[in-house]
């Protein structure tokens, strides 16, 4: 089913959750474990990853189709076209429909080091690109587009970001999830900014506990994503006097903190990005409030 169509029906606020695949097939059985413990969150879908390039592309398709079958979890696949022709697009996306999976999250994706993209003769150059194409060619399935509180890396302003968000939701993306961020008004500036621009899809804000200095700080260089200061002296101090793991708990006790106010302030659902941990997201819902029983 179109999740876009699900969040519309949605009543109350809901979890998503975003996987990656393990890459040995031999850890898959342990990672299925660690979907089944996350069932009681009552996912309204749950999105996989793939590598840059479309490595684990493969593995991402296969994922998908057992967790819509194993778990009845509507699911969606991550699909970038950077690099990619419109017969390979095409296949993949024949080959997701042929296993019951209605729905993809459209990127432009990251360029995989040492590669050189000749934009000019690329059959896309941007998301909103492979959205089109997309719609075109199955106008009933599902588009989520990746949105930025903070401008994407490559965006020289925040309004030619919003610019380009846009685009991808007029070519016919049913609802934006967001990259990460720890500021929450940066969130709710962004809602109010495509507002502005006359588009109104869902916007579901994308929340990373933090696990350590090391793993925030190497995030943060890759997505574009701003860290408050003072949150970031709590993790320095949360160091020097705990340790990784009181960084690890100063990160969730964050996590809880920004979800209960987004929710509090009309966010329609959460995206988790899991870490594939199913430990740290019953616990992040159960001291927000939100764990079904």
């Amino acid at each position: 089913m179109n999740i876009g169509q699900l969040i519309a029906e949605r009543s109350k606020p809901f979890y998503s959750l975003e996987f990656f695949p393990p890459k040995d097939s031999a850890q898959w059985p342990g990672f299925f474990e660690t979907v089944e413990k996350l069932l009681p969150l009552d996912p309204l879908f749950a999105s996989v990853t793939y590598g840059a390039g479309g490595s684990s592309q493969d593995a991402t398709l296969e994922i998908v189709t057992h967790l819509k079958k194993q778990f009845s979890l509507e699911t969606m696949a991550h699909l970038t076209c950077v690099g990619a022709t419109q017969d390979y697009i095409t296949q993949y996306l024949q080959r997701l429909r042929d296993n019951g999976v209605d729905n993809v999250l459209a990127l432009r994706g990251d360029i995989p080091k040492g590669q050189v993209i000749d934009w000019k003769a690329s059959d896309f150059r941007h998301a909103a690109d492979l959205v089109r194409f997309a719609k075109a060619h199955y106008p009933d399935m599902g588009i989520g587009v990746a949105g930025y509180p903070a401008p994407h890396p490559e965006s020289p302003t925040f309004t030619s970001d919003w610019r380009y968000t846009v685009a991808k939701i007029r070519e016919g993306a049913d609802f934006v999830v967001t990259q990460l961020f720890f500021d929450v008004r940066e969130y709710f500036h962004f809602v109010d900014r495509l507002s502005d621009m006359g588009v109104s899809v869902p916007v579901i804000p994308g929340i990373l506990p933090i696990q350590s200095l090391e793993s925030i700080r190497r995030t943060l260089s890759l997505c574009g994503a701003n860290i408050p200061a003072k949150l970031y002296l709590e993790l320095e101090e949360a160091n020097e006097k705990g340790g990784a793991e009181a960084v690890r708990e100063a990160g969730l006790k964050f996590a809880v903190r920004q979800i209960r106010t987004l929710l509090d302030n009309g966010a329609p659902g959460i995206h988790l990005y899991t870490l594939n941990r199913a430990s740290m997201c019953l616990r992040i819902a159960q001291e927000v409030g939100a764990l079904q029983s």
